[in-house]
């Protein structure tokens, strides 16, 4: 199936240069519909072009892949409970403000917790980060609204590892190999061999160094290029195998249909891990409110509609060569536009 609106999105995106190269991934529960591949990996005119095997960082797009996606699943396997203390998995968390804070808080981002802390300025590893996390001032009362939290993410990480009894890593991919095959590219740390297919990212002064193959986020790579809120590499394939499988999952299991549920926190459109369809969300207005899914900072995104039976994957390095500028959301809510119209044409 061509898409030829969509395709022209995308091109037109990069002669604004909100992006080198990009993928397109549509598909339903039985598989891919269509697959759309533009420019390259990098500006520069002999730069490889995208193609299918392209491997991106995805960012936070890790919060849905990996986290929530082994949360429910040890949920289901009864190890862990969404109405777990968090004190109860990890003894930094203490403090009379944050006695009543569950797993579910960490899930839904209202826990209290802000949005992003630079940890890694001063801290590297685990467990420097748990204390940290532990002892951050609440930025508001747990359960009352709901803010976007890269730390408890990171937490909700290092909890489901301890739960779990390996490395989130070593969790995952004994996961994916069960679940969605050993043939999708999609992990952490990803080895030597697919360096000339990664995606750039940032040219980062923290580092200094042009970023191929190492997590683009500061508090990832301080824990080792593994963490609960961002790290994982993959092409549009894997990402929309993850998709398949959310989809057969949620239609046969209440655990995993539960997760997808709007979290009732007043304000606030997020579920268990993913976020719900609202007229201004990534995926434009015309997906059905049944709808979840999740973006990533490097320009990558994931919409799971059950009510269309349709998934649309967008991977890009819009954060190449520097993160300045961001374009992606409305670029987002005209890709989906688009495969909606191609899609009622086809």
């Amino acid at each position: 199936m061509t898409l030829p609106l969509t395709t022209q999105v995308l091109r037109d995106a990069i002669a604004a240069r909100i992006f080198p190269g990009a993928i397109v991934e549509v598909g339903n529960e039985d598989g891919p519909l269509a697959v759309i591949t533009v420019g390259r990996l990098q500006y520069e005119d002999n730069a490889p072009a995208v193609t299918a095997d392209t491997v991106y960082d995805l960012a936070s797009l890790t919060k849905v892949l990996c986290t929530t996606t082994l949360a429910a699943a040890l949920v289901e396997q009864g190890t862990i409970g969404p109405v777990d203390l968090v004190s109860r998995w990890s003894a930094s968390w203490r403090g009379q403000d944050r006695d009543g804070v569950t797993l579910r808080h960490l899930l839904d981002h209202s826990s209290g917790l802000p949005a992003h802390r630079p940890y890694y300025e001063t801290l590297t590893g685990e467990a420097a980060f748990e204390a940290a996390i532990g002892a951050e001032p609440l930025v508001y009362a747990p359960g009352s609204e709901s803010r976007y939290s890269d730390p408890g993410f990171i937490l909700l990480g290092i909890v489901l590892a301890r739960a779990g009894g390996a490395a989130l890593d070593v969790l995952f991919d004994r996961w994916r190999d069960t679940h969605i095959g050993t043939a999708f590219p999609l992990q952490f740390r990803p080895p030597d061999a697919w360096l000339p297919r990664i995606a750039p990212t940032e040219m980062d002064a923290w580092r200094g160094r042009l970023l191929r193959g190492e997590v683009h986020d500061e508090n990832a790579a301080a824990l080792g290029g593994v963490a609960g809120h961002a790290g994982l590499f993959g092409t549009a394939a894997s990402v929309g195998a993850v998709a398949r499988w959310w989809m057969r999952a949620a239609r046969t299991s209440l655990i995993y249909e539960g997760f997808r549920q709007p979290s009732g926190v007043p304000g606030s459109s997020r579920a268990l891990g993913w976020d719900t369809m609202r007229p201004t969300s990534s995926c434009g207005p015309r997906m059905s409110p049944s709808a979840v899914g999740h973006t990533g900072f490097t320009g990558t995104s994931l919409w799971i509609d059950p009510v269309l039976h349709r998934y649309v994957v967008l991977l890009s390095n819009r954060v190449h060569p520097t993160r300045a500028g961001d374009a992606m959301t409305t670029l987002r809510q005209s890709v989906h536009g688009a495969v909606t119209d191609d899609l009622l044409r086809s």
